[in-house]
């Protein structure tokens, strides 16, 4: 590895991707932008008879704005701070941030409050069962409306030749998702054997347990989950794992 370790990022390609460079290079890394996401909006919009509303995403948040999306009186949700900050930059109050920003950490800090209760959850086509059947298990009626589809960009898979070639010192999976449509991308492109060969050196770094059971799955050893559900907390801490292997 050199000194300016080389690391794949997969997040779209908006703001989020450019702004996942930009940290990176802070860090002293030299990223490997390739995004693994495409929004595909569907053009619905939330139901607007809940008690609660819950937004997982940064894209949901803008999504239902652009759309004039009122949440009347309902207690508005977010997974975490990203998607949060998204909401109040649109102009929603938000009401609650779960302390772990994940599906299972939002069960948890809304289980004993919604008995009876009508939730509606906004999110992509991809959202994790256990948000839904941990509400439904703790009393709720819930509702889940599908606001956009995750699709993989035609020209994705750069990173995974890289990858095969041996090329490749971290990657930074932040979903289950993206560690699925990379070794799609991979198989696209007739490496997909050699991909997950490259992969034993590489020090692969995950966001949530999820992802990480998924990629397990996929046959991808994941050396990083960081405490804390953010990009931040993932591109720093899979950095450390790949500077300390070096040493």
């Amino acid at each position: 590895m050199s000194d300016t370790p080389t690391v794949a990022v997969f997040r779209p390609d908006d703001d989020r991707l450019a702004d996942a460079v930009s940290l990176l290079e802070e860090l002293g890394a030299t990223p490997v932008a390739d995004p693994m996401l495409e929004v595909d909006p569907t053009d619905a919009t939330p139901r607007t008879d809940a008690d609660y509303v819950i937004l997982t995403s940064k894209t949901g948040a803008e999504l239902v704005s652009a759309a004039g999306w009122e949440p009347g009186d309902a207690t508005v949700c977010a997974i975490g701070p990203a998607t949060a900050d998204a909401l109040s930059d649109a102009g929603y109050t938000v009401d609650i941030v779960p302390e772990e920003y994940t599906s299972s950490g939002l069960v948890a800090t809304l289980e004993g409050d919604v008995d009876g209760a009508r939730i509606e959850v906004a999110r992509s086509d991809h959202g994790s069962p256990v948000l839904l059947e941990g509400l439904e298990d703790a009393g709720a009626y819930v509702h889940e409306t599908i606001l956009y589809r995750l699709v993989r960009p035609a020209d994705s898979g750069g990173s995974a030749e890289l990858a095969a070639e041996g090329g490749l010192d971290a990657a930074c999976f932040t979903s289950s998702l993206t560690a699925e449509h990379f070794l799609e991308a991979a198989a696209t492109r007739g490496v997909r054997e050699e991909t997950l060969a490259g992969l034993t050196d590489v020090t692969v770094g995950v966001i949530g347990e999820p992802t990480a059971e998924t990629a397990d799955t996929l046959g991808i050893d994941v050396d990083v989950v960081p405490e804390e559900a953010t990009f931040g907390a993932l591109a720093r801490e899979t950095l450390e794992a790949a500077r300390a292997t070096r040493e």
